[in-house]
């Protein structure tokens, strides 16, 4: 239980480190280019969502496999332990991309 909770947590954190992070050094970089940095980061980090989901959950189709080999074989435990994966992925990259909104709210 521990490294299912402990996964499920640098998940979360992976993903919203990639957005958040990605963002930023987007703004960043806008500066250089002279382009508004409030916009730069808003959009960057839409984009950057599903990327941050890919890189938090490994990269590749392993997990979707895990899903669909379990589940025709009827073990429904590994296939909850994927989706909730995913699910807290997608909740870190989510929250990134919200963060990054409410900091750019009132420059945008």
């Amino acid at each position: 239980m521990e490294s299912f909770l402990s996964k499920s947590i640098v998940d979360f954190f992976i993903a919203f480190g990639v957005v958040f992070g990605g963002s930023m050094l987007a703004g960043m970089g806008s500066v250089f280019v002279m382009a508004a940095p409030a916009a730069i980061m808003i959009d960057t980090a839409s984009r950057l969502k599903i990327w941050a989901l890919v890189a938090a959950v490994g990269g590749t189709i392993d997990p979707m496999r895990v899903i669909e080999s379990n589940m025709l074989e009827g073990h429904l435990s590994p296939v909850v332990q994927q989706v909730f994966y995913i699910l807290c992925a997608f909740l870190g990259a989510h929250m990134g991309t919200e963060l990054i909104r409410w900091l750019c709210k009132g420059a945008a």
